[in-house]
């Protein structure tokens, strides 16, 4: 049986779009009070208005924020008076290059949003679980999570501190009853990858995994669902590959 969210308050940022989008929409669905969170004020708002048009059970409501600030983020999380019983952080950006290509303003905003961003939201909202418990879920990547993509040194580099940050999350914070994992998504259908790439070259790109396709934010949306869910309650400090079988072969 699915889970009933109902009455759970759940914190995604990222969430105008993709997956971040998808996984607000999820909880929103599943009954839950959702903040959806985003840079652009604009964006949050018009997907809480999408979301709520199709989810009649849960509460949704917009929020700009800012992850790489520590005041923005605190701004955010007092925002959740009655506390916090999931946080996503679904904020997340992709540079190409390797070291001779990447500046260093490039390599510090790839880091500040995907990896310090993903520090500064959790470290604000354990205080806000420690006296019931949640779950915090963090953005890996398929690349990242365990191997590296040619030419993404910046992307790569801070999804494999997503992936440290996860574990080291997790075990610090067992004991008070929050739950730590990421998922490290595939190469997903996204506005972001339809930014970097032709409708063909996804295709193709998708022809290449196991399952012969790309990954829709819904699916990741499911993923994430769980890892806060009943069925999850044992696991910890794991990272969830949702990529279709890419990392499965060599």
């Amino acid at each position: 049986m699915p889970d009933d969210f109902g009455g759970k308050r759940v914190v995604v940022t990222g969430a105008a779009s993709g997956i971040g989008e998808a996984i607000a929409a999820a909880f929103c669905q599943a009954g839950a009070a959702v903040l959806a969170s985003d840079l652009s004020a604009e964006g949050a708002s018009e997907a809480a208005r999408r979301i709520a048009a199709t989810s009649p059970s849960g509460e949704i409501r917009p929020c700009t924020v800012d992850v790489t600030d520590e005041q923005s983020v605190a701004k955010m999380v007092a925002s959740m008076p009655d506390g916090i019983d999931v946080l996503v952080c679904a904020a997340g950006l992709f540079f190409g290059g390797n070291a001779e290509e990447t500046g260093l303003a490039d390599w510090n905003r790839i880091i500040a949003v995907n990896l310090t961003g993903s520090f500064l939201c959790a470290r604000a909202a354990i205080p806000k679980m420690r006296s019931r418990g949640g779950a915090i879920i963090l953005m890996s990547s398929s690349t990242g999570a365990h191997d590296a993509l040619p030419g993404a040194v910046a992307y790569v580099a801070s999804k494999g501190g997503v992936t440290m940050l996860t574990k080291a999350l997790a075990v610090d914070h067992a004991a008070e009853g929050i739950r730590v994992n990421a998922i490290a998504p595939g190469p997903t259908d996204t506005p972001m990858l339809r930014g970097l790439m032709s409708e063909a070259e996804r295709e193709a790109f998708g022809r290449t995994l196991p399952v012969g396709r790309l990954g829709t934010a819904e699916e990741i949306a499911g993923a994430a669902l769980f890892l806060a869910g009943r069925s999850a309650t044992f696991l910890t400090g794991a990272i969830l590959a949702v990529d279709g079988g890419q990392t499965a072969g060599v």
